[in-house]
């Protein structure tokens, strides 16, 4: 059976997923480095397919959503010379069958196209919100097939870094919550824990009641990002959680299903 790699290249972390025909497989995470060469990061799928026991030549394709436009040559020129296939940027090479209603569709985020597409496999209610909690908080919004645009916030790891670049006394903290109700911190770390988490779940909750009133249909919000769960937590507006929204919209691009 034919192996496929996923890439979901973000301007902090790639996360890499390999996958055939029947699903998703085991998924690796690397920094995003676009100044390393195509041997670099050949060298590292090497590792990856050796560690899952799949051999290069069995490659059919490299399957792609690059939002680093310096990166998207170094692994185009990986998949030829590592394993002898092409590889296929989503949206240019492979459609979603997505109406992109953006004012400048070329400069809609790859992985924001991508995610509105697997969303829209997952759910038929007619209204979505997809929030995506990677280096930027973005929410995308969809009606039917129609992606109508969206918002861009700042991203919740962004945030913490910026405090304590800037802020010589701020600890780091771990963003997760003991539990779902707000109190009021007894510690700098508690203090700048639950101001981070309760304040983008507040954030969300608030902006999703703003974007609903311009939908037709009360909105179904979903949400993936690493962070995502732990906003979810306190923040009731999102209905589900998806960690794989994009490397399923992938999936789906190159398999068509």
């Amino acid at each position: 059976m034919s192996t496929i790699l996923l890439f979901d290249a973000g301007n902090t972390n790639t996360k890499i997923g390999v996958a055939d025909e029947n699903g998703l497989g085991a998924a690796y995470t690397l920094p995003t480095r676009p100044a390393n060469t195509n041997d670099d990061w050949g060298l590292k799928i090497d590792v990856i397919l050796r560690r899952e026991n799949v051999k290069p030549s069995s490659v059919e394709a490299c399957v792609i959503s690059s939002v680093v436009p310096p990166l998207d040559p170094l692994l185009t020129r990986m998949a030829r010379r590592f394993m002898d296939c092409e590889a296929l940027f989503v949206p240019a090479d492979l459609p979603l069958h997505l109406e992109n209603r953006y004012a400048r569709p070329e400069q809609v985020g790859a992985d924001i196209l991508v995610g509105c597409a697997a969303a829209r496999r997952i759910s038929d209610r007619k209204d979505l919100i997809v929030i995506d909690f990677g280096t930027a908080t973005t929410l995308a919004c969809v009606t039917d097939t129609t992606f109508q645009g969206g918002l861009i916030c700042p991203g919740v790891l962004s945030s913490a870094r910026a405090l304590a670049g800037d802020t010589a006394k701020l600890p780091k903290v771990d963003l997760r919550v003991g539990n779902t109700e707000l109190t009021w911190g007894r510690s700098t770390a508690e203090c700048l824990n639950q101001g981070l988490v309760f304040g983008f779940g507040a954030m969300i909750e608030g902006l999703v009641a703003r974007l609903a009133r311009q939908m037709e249909t009360e909105p179904y919000v979903m949400a993936t990002g690493g962070l995502a769960r732990s906003i979810a937590e306190v923040c009731p507006a999102i209905h589900h959680l998806e960690p794989d929204l994009v490397m399923n919209g992938l999936w789906s691009a190159y398999f068509g299903k």
